[in-house]
């Protein structure tokens, strides 16, 4: 491989990272496990059981990515959380 294309693939990667972003979940003291879980499971269409893990993340942690993606993708399902009374963000 030529130094050349080497380039030109270093850089189709980096445009491809930055059109990811994520949606972070904050933990709260408002909020049930099983409200949070099922809304995972709802709106990101998480398995109970990343939406379990997220859960415990997000607890222990304070917070936790739960979605990546395009913004345009993750604005809508980022609203939903928020609705659902949940605190998050895209990053």
């Amino acid at each position: 491989m030529g130094t050349r294309e080497k380039i030109l693939e270093e850089l189709l990667l980096e445009e491809e990272i930055h059109d990811q972003n994520e949606i972070v979940l904050f933990n709260d003291d408002v909020n049930t496990f099983e409200h949070v879980i099922e809304t995972l499971i709802d709106v990101c269409d998480h398995t109970a059981e990343q939406a379990e893990q997220c859960s415990l993340i997000v607890h222990y942690n304070g917070k936790c990515t739960v979605k990546t993606g395009p913004y345009d993708e993750l604005k809508p399902r980022c609203s939903r959380l928020l609705q659902a009374g949940l605190s998050a963000e895209i990053v």
